[in-house]
């Protein structure tokens, strides 16, 4: 599995606590890309490494019809979006980038991604920043310094999201122009049918869904990204985005919401009987307002599909209910975020409210 984080890397020691709890001392814009496996019941982890030689980014170039300019710097991390979109063309899978919320270290945020896979045959990709409450602190100081984190990683996740639609973009074309040449070269002499025959095989090319689980105050990192000037995650990058559990205020969060570009759809969903949430609330701070997350109300964002999951069974007042008892025990909610985080519309399976604009689970 690959993590992309702006933790700093403790590059003397080994598996978890390679990671850091602070930001990364260049900056908190500075972002790293970890290959990390879990091996019997530890991690092994290794940073993969910035450049790449001049070689190397040639032979990529070649084998996906890349078009690299090869006096520029390329990066490691375009090795690693071959290799991601490869076992998802070949397993036939979606990819989801998930942002975790408050309190969670890495070894949270890879148990969690792994469960994730399990549970929806996804391949996940993980962006985590320091969330983990300025390390020794608890209770509301925890809470806070994670929010200040939180804000200062905004520009680590736009950096992030803006090189996952470079490469998006770069890899598709490639693809694209491959099966053109594979068109031409079966019918060489006869243009309409080249053209015919690489409309066929455009229709059967199985395209990579991308897709975007914001979880708690993750979603609040999302949210300060478009405070950055010229934010990527206002681009057209990904067919679903999925908030949940949003520890974000509810009161105008349509300005940003709005903003988001998406293929299909963005998913808000609620419970509101999260613990978590009401306990976010009573935080002391100007910010702490009803959540979006856990608020049925002013659901007024043009571009968004409000899903209610309040009275879905084993839900109660889950704050993780994409994963863990209320998926395992309740089929139809497991269903719903199945058909989210593959790219997929969900609503027309759901009942609508008019009066609260949102769609509900009742079972």
């Amino acid at each position: 599995m690959y993590l992309i984080t702006n933790r700093e890397l403790n590059k003397k020691s080994k598996g978890l606590k390679f990671f850091g709890k602070q930001p990364n001392a260049k900056g908190p814009n500075e972002l790293r890309l970890v290959e990390a496996n879990k091996a019997s019941k530890s991690w092994v982890v290794k940073e993969i490494y910035d450049q790449l030689t001049p070689k190397a980014a040639e032979s990529l170039s070649n084998e996906y019809n890349l078009g690299l300019d090869l006096t520029k710097k390329w990066h490691a991390s375009l090795k690693v979006a071959c290799k991601l979109f490869d076992q998802a063309r070949e397993q036939k899978k979606s990819i989801l980038f998930f942002t975790h919320g408050y309190n969670n270290d890495v070894e949270d945020v890879l148990e969690a991604a792994m469960e994730l896979e399990s549970l929806y045959d996804v391949i996940v990709v993980p962006f985590t920043w320091p969330a983990n409450g300025g390390g020794v602190i608890s209770g509301t100081a925890s809470y806070l310094s994670d929010k200040s984190d939180a804000r200062v990683s905004a520009g680590a996740m736009n950096r992030a999201v803006g090189k996952i639609q470079e490469y998006h973009l770069m890899l598709t074309a490639g693809r694209k122009k491959a099966l053109q040449l594979r068109a031409i070269k079966k019918h060489p002499d006869n243009p309409q049918q080249a053209s015919a025959y690489f409309s066929q095989l455009m229709d059967k090319d199985c395209s990579v869904s991308l897709n975007l689980l914001c979880h708690s105050m993750g979603n609040y990192v999302f949210k300060n990204t478009f405070k950055n000037s010229g934010n990527a995650t206002s681009r057209l990058v990904f067919d679903n985005i999925c908030l949940v559990a949003a520890d974000a205020n509810n009161k105008n969060h349509a300005k940003w919401v709005e903003k988001i570009d998406v293929r299909k759809r963005v998913n808000i969903v609620i419970n509101e009987n999260d613990a978590a949430l009401k306990a976010s609330r009573l935080k002391p701070g100007d910010e702490q307002l009803a959540r979006l997350g856990h608020y049925t109300k002013k659901l007024n964002s043009s571009n968004a599909t409000y899903i209610d999951i309040t009275d879905a069974d084993h839900v109660g007042s889950e704050h993780t209910y994409f994963k863990g008892d209320s998926v395992n025990k309740n089929a139809t909610l497991r269903a719903l975020f199945h058909e989210m985080f593959n790219g997929r519309a969900v609503e027309e399976t759901l009942d609508y409210r008019s009066d609260k604009n949102s769609y509900r689970l009742v079972k």
